[in-house]
């Protein structure tokens, strides 16, 4: 079975690696895949374009520039419609499935009923994916070597980066449609910062970013609607000296939401996000105290 699979995603993900890495960041796409295997496409009712409405499309071009600012970028290749990295290993609906999933697979959790489990139902705009059932070997197999393997690869980045710096920083970047900060309160943002509520990540870091954005004109907001999710939970471990931070972008800032074409304005927030991350990095002490941040 493994052969057909990594036919399909030569390979599943790429680390792309500095030089030398001479910060103690690491930064990680886990949504831009945009490799769609031809078996997929047949079990699927939707055509390319919807499927790839759940892409972070571009994102992984928008972060490549933190390679020369000293840091790792992990991006998957395979598309978050096939298999989502951002859910615990099992978070499986059995409505979609022949046959018996493990006892220990998480069938009733809140991604899982709306849709949006390891295996998605359904894609952003909640379109169903599937024309029929999957196999629960299909679904396994998906687990076992694609999303097992990643995890394990970004698990070892982040304590090799940790142990080289005595802490790790990771920011996972992700990006948002435009209109889910928009039905909230009349929110309006051009990112949101997820930090789970201050639990994942040093506030020093969510503060730095934040100001950062801003004093470049971008609106910012923290934890809503986007807190973080099952990366930014799991990898955030601040009292072992490991941070996670998730950060999204407003798709409108920089492609057309319907084709999905970028914008003449992709350029200047690619090299925005440069200069912020860049303004940030400068700004950590090696024992993650500021050493200047000014107020708003």
């Amino acid at each position: 079975m493994r052969p057909a699979l990594t036919d399909e995603f030569e390979p599943p993900f790429i680390v792309a690696e500095p030089d030398r890495q001479t910060i103690p960041f690491v930064f990680n796409v886990p949504h831009a895949g945009a490799i769609y295997p031809v078996s997929f496409m047949t079990e699927s009712r939707l055509d390319a374009l919807s499927l790839r409405r759940s892409e972070d499309a571009f994102v992984d071009d928008l972060f490549a520039p933190v390679l020369g600012l000293g840091a790792p970028l992990m991006t998957a290749r395979f598309p978050r419609a096939y298999l989502d990295l951002n859910r615990e290993p099992y978070e499986l609906d059995p409505r979609m499935f022949d046959g018996r999933l493990p006892s220990f697979a998480n069938t009733r959790s809140m991604r899982v009923a709306g849709g949006l489990g390891t295996i998605p139902r359904i894609v952003a705009d909640g379109q169903e994916i599937y024309r029929g059932r999957l196999s629960v070997d299909e679904a396994l197999r998906r687990i076992e070597w694609l999303y097992k393997q990643y995890h394990r690869t970004l698990r070892q980045l982040v304590h090799r980066t940790a142990r080289t710096f005595g802490h790790a920083l990771l920011v996972d970047c992700h990006s948002m449609p435009s209109t889910s900060v928009s039905r909230e309160d009349g929110v309006k943002a051009d990112f949101v910062l997820g930090d789970r509520y201050g639990t994942s990540c040093t506030a020093m870091l969510t503060d730095l970013v934040d100001i950062t954005l801003r004093r470049r004109g971008y609106s910012v907001v923290r934890n809503k609607p986007y807190a973080g999710g099952f990366i930014t939970e799991h990898y955030g471990e601040p009292a072992l000296g490991r941070h996670a931070l998730q950060i999204e972008i407003n798709r409108a800032l920089y492609m057309d939401e319907r084709s999905l074409a970028k914008k003449p304005r992709f350029e200047t927030l690619r090299r925005d996000l440069e200069e912020v991350f860049s303004a940030v990095t400068q700004e950590i002490g090696g024992d993650l105290t500021p050493r200047r941040v000014a107020a708003e």
